[in-house]
């Protein structure tokens, strides 16, 4: 397949995690803090997402961090793509546990934004990231 250096993104309902039109997705619902710079969600997740038994799969985790952090973002305009992401994994979130899903800009240089994101249960932190993203509007 051959790279294109013109990829052009656009938004549609398809979307792992947002999208309402993907019935393989999570289907989650953001809510985006214009004021703040931020972003969340309170998201419950089935054993469907599981990796270890119980356990919700680090790579769900991983990409609903990423998306709060898109959606921080979107406080500021609409088109971003992630450039860079680290995760860290403090404790395992239990299928079925309620997770606040939080993401605030910490910084913002031109069309680079530095974000960090939260997953907490009962206020209290089992992963974060911080979060390159690029806006592409």
């Amino acid at each position: 397949m051959a790279e294109s250096s013109s990829l052009q993104v656009l938004a549609d309902k398809g979307c792992f995690v947002c999208g309402v039109d993907n019935p393989a997705g999570l289907q989650v619902q953001l809510e985006v803090d214009v004021e703040n710079g931020a972003a969340s969600s309170r998201v419950v997740l089935d054993q469907r997402f599981q990796g270890w038994q119980g356990v919700i799969h680090g790579g769900i985790l991983a990409t609903l961090l990423d998306e709060v952090a898109i959606y921080a973002c979107r406080s500021q305009g609409e088109q971003f793509v992630t450039a860079e992401i680290n995760v860290r994994y403090r404790k395992p979130v239990p299928v079925g546990s309620i997770i606040d899903l939080k993401g605030q800009i910490i910084e913002n240089r031109r069309k680079l934004y530095k974000v960090e994101s939260r997953i907490e249960i009962n206020g209290s932190l089992y992963a974060a990231a911080v979060v390159r993203v690029m806006r592409l509007d």
